[in-house]
């Protein structure tokens, strides 16, 4: 089972017998993180990455932050992020993984069992 978690594509089947669609761990990552950054009161991803910098740094600067494994087509999701001061940290959060949640389980059709939240710092400007 360790193999499964170090893999870095995972397989979707096709309903109608056309094919196979992969998908690779780095994609359900870059989702999470670009939902995670949408959600009003987060600053950015544990590490200062914030969608003002995806143009410069590259969307995959969003993967900082987020953890996630898949096992048998369930997702669990770990993600570190900078709150904005003033917002409250459990609406926030619960926010962020209603978002996280239905943004992988729309985009890739897996089903998302944790969206597990730490909150690293609280800060007084947004970075967005």
């Amino acid at each position: 089972m360790g193999k499964e978690e170090r893999q870095s594509n995972f397989t979707v089947m096709d309903m109608d017998g056309m094919g196979q669609v992969q998908i690779s761990n780095e994609v359900v990552t870059i989702i999470a993180g670009l939902a995670a950054t949408e959600v009003k009161g987060v600053a950015s991803m544990a590490g200062n990455i914030t969608n003002e910098l995806v143009s410069r740094m590259g969307i995959k600067s969003l993967s900082k932050g987020v953890k996630i494994s898949i096992e048998n087509g369930v997702v669990n999701v770990d993600l570190n992020l900078n709150l904005d001061y003033g917002y409250s940290v459990p609406k926030t959060s619960a926010k962020v993984q209603e978002k996280v949640k239905a943004a992988i389980e729309n985009m890739t059709g897996l089903t998302v069992e944790n969206v597990n939240i730490q909150i690293a710092s609280v800060t007084m400007e947004s970075g967005k």
